[in-house]
């Protein structure tokens, strides 16, 4: 048997082979700028200078950056809102395109529009709809008599800051409906038909039933929301770029600033590496919470 003939015969060998272009691209656009992000985070590179070794001195300044915190407080409250709202927003989508309802194949198709539309012309679009002079929300509040003068969407840092997460908002729904739908059409009806049998409520239905086996796909999905939305950029980007007074500056639009615009490259790596404990506490959450449930076929509870 030749050597060929036993590497055809051997399934973990053909694996690797064929998993081998993969690992290379996860090498060289995943791996390697992760690494040099990492090693930037401890030098005081900047544009067209090569940087010496500083140690932590990056990570002491940013600690003591008010901006920086400023930007992490942003990153957390924009996270957790958004994060919450799509998944009450997207469930009850879930649930309401889960019915017997006419249209309902349309309807599906018509979600998924937010998600599938480029993230560049979505912002954009908010832009023009959160414009001091020229929104279309102010302009409907005023004619129906709700307010006196155009709102400053994008002026004020707290409504610039929720301005933001509701653009977020719209964008991601689609993505967190879809995916709990998925999950929805994997539950057997007999479930929902023994506890009629049994006397349950819709509410202990959703409670006792839905819930509990959809929980796996629930961890999932919100696990990559949080990432998706933690490391948002081109939304505020185009939006606000940071403003009003680095009020929606989240971690990933001030490391740009920081490492492109301001030339400090070193300074901007730091602050994208310390993105990385933050999702990998998002992900540690989700993957021991699934532990506690052996929620695949045939598994108990632990």
């Amino acid at each position: 048997m030749t050597f060929l003939d036993k590497l055809q015969n051997n399934r973990n060998a053909l694996g690797m082979i064929f998993m081998l272009p993969a690992a290379v691209l996860l090498l060289l656009f995943l791996t390697y700028p992760l690494g040099l992000g990492v090693w930037l985070g401890f030098t005081d590179t900047k544009v067209g200078r090569e940087g010496v070794w500083v140690g932590l001195e990056n990570y002491e300044y940013l600690w003591g950056d008010a901006v920086t915190r400023l930007a992490l407080f942003n990153t957390l409250f924009y996270t957790f809102v958004a994060s919450v709202f799509k998944f009450v927003l997207g469930l009850w989508l879930a649930l309401l395109l889960n019915r017997n309802i006419r249209f309902k194949t349309f309807f599906r198709a018509v979600i998924l529009l937010p998600y599938i539309v480029p993230t560049a012309l979505s912002a954009i679009a908010f832009w023009w709809i959160y414009d001091a002079q020229f929104s279309i929300i102010s302009w409907m509040l005023v004619k129906m008599g709700l307010i006196d003068r155009y709102i400053d969407f994008l002026g004020e840092p707290w409504n610039a800051r929720l301005s933001v997460i509701a653009a977020n908002i719209w964008r991601g729904v689609p993505f967190v409906a879809i995916t709990l739908l998925a999950g929805l059409q994997t539950i057997s009806p007999s479930y929902y038909e023994a506890s009629a049998i049994d006397g349950a409520t819709r509410w202990q239905q959703f409670r006792f039933v839905t819930l509990p086996l959809l929980t796996p796909i629930i961890a999932v999905v919100m696990t990559f929301s949080v990432l998706f939305t933690f490391t948002d950029f081109q939304l505020i980007y185009v939006i606000t770029r940071g403003g009003p007074l680095n009020a929606t500056h989240l971690m990933a639009t001030l490391s740009f600033q920081r490492a492109i615009s301001g030339g400090a490259l070193g300074e901007g790596a730091a602050i994208s590496i310390a993105m990385v404990p933050f999702l990998l506490a998002a992900i540690m959450f989700s993957y021991f919470g699934l532990q506690r449930r052996a929620w695949q076929q045939g598994g108990q509870d632990k």
